[in-house]
């Protein structure tokens, strides 16, 4: 940084600066554990040196918060594929159940930005569609921090929501599907090509919560790519020709990552890809009648607080799924 010339480049500058906070990031979070664990040995010596049993307490709140850190970070060394610390684009779509769908992929939405927050991240809506009674039929948000793509990809697959439907007059228990796509932001040019004649795209309003632009100008953009049917759409930015960038910017990811899934050996390692939104392709369920429980049907992991889970805590799922899929890569190799 301190190289004459250093800020000619913004481009790399910026890259060089994301790349020292990671690292100083990693350093303090191991220096924090280091300091948790001295203090944790400093509570035992006093206990045993003065025979004094009124700091079990202290320990043991201590000791678990350790292990915690440790399990936190234990779990961050997993997320070692290419594009693990680039920021996510999520993408929400209701699926069969209408309206309560609809609603659904609005309380989805309200998790993913719950979650964002308790971690420090911030959001950006790129796209959005409002459910025709209520909810949300389908949302693009980018999700901006650390590994922020390491850890939701694991969200990746069809959502499943059991309940008594607020929108059934006759209070039946009632079983909505969503989608979550997750790709990874990034930035620079990756090795994809796409031939114009493939694409189609269209100019639209832009819809829902995003300045004073909307509804003026058919600014929004929506890019679809013939042959393998991906559709991207954006429509926060100030421009039609921002959107485009955007959008082409998220045509090429999920390219890639196709690009990456086809060179795969086998079939069994891709995890988590998006299929119909309907019955049995769920990686997840959501029952909240006749009794409480969100269960990962890859991991098995289970819990019962579904207002917790809702509210944002899903990190027990989302470390799970890291495991699991660390072990599964394991024994393919």
């Amino acid at each position: 940084m301190e190289e004459p010339g250093f800020w000619d480049d913004p481009d790399n500058s910026q890259k060089a600066m994301k790349e020292l906070k990671h690292l100083k990031d990693a350093v303090e979070k191991y220096e924090a554990l280091e300091t948790a664990y001295e203090d944790v040995e400093t509570l035992i010596e006093m206990g045993y040196e003065e025979n004094d049993e009124s700091l079990i307490p202290e320990i043991e709140e201590a000791l678990n918060l350790f292990i915690e850190e440790l399990e936190e970070l234990r779990i961050s060394t997993l997320l070692s594929d290419e594009y693990d610390d680039n920021n996510a684009i999520l993408t929400l779509h209701a699926g069969a159940g209408g309206t309560e769908a609809c609603d659904w992929a609005g309380m989805l939405y309200r998790m993913y930005s719950r979650w964002a927050e308790k971690h420090g991240f911030t959001t950006e809506v790129l796209d959005f569609l409002d459910g025709d009674e209520a909810g949300i039929k389908a949302i693009t948000m980018q999700i901006n921090g650390d590994n922020a793509y390491g850890y939701l990809k694991a969200e990746k697959g069809i959502h499943r929501l059991v309940r008594i439907s607020p929108f059934n007059a006759a209070g039946k228990r009632q079983t909505s599907f969503a989608s979550c796509d997750v790709i990874p932001d990034i930035e620079e040019d990756v090795d994809v090509e796409i031939n114009d004649k493939d694409l189609r795209i269209d100019t639209y309003r832009s819809s829902g919560a995003g300045g004073q632009h909307i509804n003026k100008t058919s600014s929004a953009i929506r890019i679809t790519h013939l042959p393998t049917g991906i559709v991207v759409q954006c429509q926060n930015e100030r421009s039609q020709h921002m959107n485009k960038d955007k959008a082409m910017q998220m045509l090429k990811a999920k390219l890639y990552l196709l690009k990456q899934q086809e060179n795969e050996e086998k079939a069994s390692d891709i995890r988590g890809e998006v299929k119909e939104i309907g019955w049995g392709n769920q990686i997840r369920s959501y029952v909240m009648q006749p009794y409480k429980l969100v269960k990962d049907h890859r991991t098995n992991t289970e819990i019962s607080n579904v207002d917790s889970v809702m509210d944002g805590n899903i990190d027990p799922f989302i470390n799970a799924y890291l495991k699991w899929r660390s072990i599964d890569k394991n024994k393919a190799e």
